[in-house]
């Protein structure tokens, strides 16, 4: 799978940092004619800066992240690795004491988190370097990745061949496309891992306001899925009307929906919304960032546990594992699709 190079990438690219096997991190920054800007990595196919212009003229970043590369690196070695701005792959979230059953095959993952595999294991898609494929710097400008991932990575099964493509539409969109092939049946469930602040790098995301339109959440059990679907309704997870975001939350929304609106996040003081849309069955919602003291962030900023807000769209964690979730199953012939936007509006 290759995608068509139509654009010299270097007057947009520029070195962000040296691996310790040597080999060299690029960087790549694309501009809307709005103005608003996105700085993405081939590390991990992170998403490194996101600017938007304020009303009043001011710039404001709104995804957390670090100024270097070996920061990056350093912070998947924190107690809790915040995985800022990565691709998160094979498969996002948990899976249940890191087994599954396929096609009557036993799959044992290797275990991260405790004894579950977690966003990919212990080295997955987020820290692997990605290839360029295509930068696109005219109207809707874009940046493409891609990654194969050979069969038994991370004990998982088949080659998985997958494209990344990050556009900046027009109407101040962050769109990202994935696509995913296999030659053998695997399991397949990516996302995004950007940790959103609409005021920037220093503040809190108590401030802010969530809207979230799900009418159930997972039920969970030592943060695994029990299978159950619990209504939202009277529940302290009821965000069907706008109110403050939590101080703490780590939960999977069932939204059901094909690319249609399933999170606004507003920002009075910077007269900011950022609306989420998604073709995903599963909005996974987390508020963190803290980097325990241990590294700085941009700006110098020290990110604390209400620094950021993801909204991680995907399939449902421990899926393989609950016949009556939806099906992650991928098979050779098929097509996986994944599409996510991040819409911003001054208000």
């Amino acid at each position: 799978m290759k995608l068509n190079v139509n654009t010299d990438p270097k007057p947009f690219s520029q070195l962000f940092g040296i691996l310790a096997d040597g080999s060299q991190v690029l960087a790549y920054e694309i501009s809307n004619s709005n103005g608003m800007t996105l700085k993405v990595m081939d590390y991990g196919a992170t998403v490194i800066a996101l600017k938007k212009t304020l009303k009043n003229g001011k710039v404001v970043d709104v995804v957390l992240g670090f100024d270097s590369l070996s920061d990056y690196v350093d912070s998947y070695s924190l107690p809790s690795a915040p995985y800022f701005g990565a691709t998160v792959g094979r498969f996002a979230g948990r899976i249940a004491n890191a087994t599954f059953d396929l096609n009557g095959k036993s799959i044992v993952l290797h275990q991260n988190n405790n004894r579950n595999a977690l966003h990919g294991g212990i080295e997955g898609f987020s820290q692997k370097r990605w290839r360029l494929e295509q930068l696109k710097t005219d109207q809707n400008p874009s940046v493409s990745f891609s990654y194969t991932s050979p069969a038994g990575e991370e004990q998982y099964p088949g080659e998985l061949k997958v494209s990344i493509t990050y556009t900046l539409t027009e109407e101040n969109e962050l769109e990202i496309e994935y696509k995913a092939f296999t030659n053998e049946a695997t399991i397949v469930n990516l996302t995004h891992h950007s940790y959103f602040n609409l005021e920037g790098q220093h503040s809190s995301v108590f401030e802010h306001e969530l809207q979230i339109n799900a009418a159930e959440v997972l039920a969970t059990k030592a943060m695994i899925p029990t299978g159950e679907l619990l209504p939202v309704h009277g529940t302290e997870w009821d965000y069907t009307n706008i109110k403050p975001c939590p101080e703490a939350i780590d939960t999977t929304f069932a939204v059901n929906t094909k690319e249609t609106l399933v999170a606004t996040l507003l920002c009075k003081e910077n007269s900011l919304k950022m609306e989420v849309f998604t073709n995903q069955p599963g909005l996974h919602v987390y508020v963190g960032g803290n980097c325990f003291n241990q590294i700085k962030g941009k700006e110098n900023a020290s990110y604390h546990s209400q620094s950021g807000i993801c909204f991680e769209t995907q399939n449902f964690p421990d899926a393989p594992n609950h016949p009556n979730f939806p099906s992650v199953i991928l098979l050779p012939g098929d097509i996986y699709f994944h599409k996510t936007i991040y819409k911003f509006q001054s208000i």
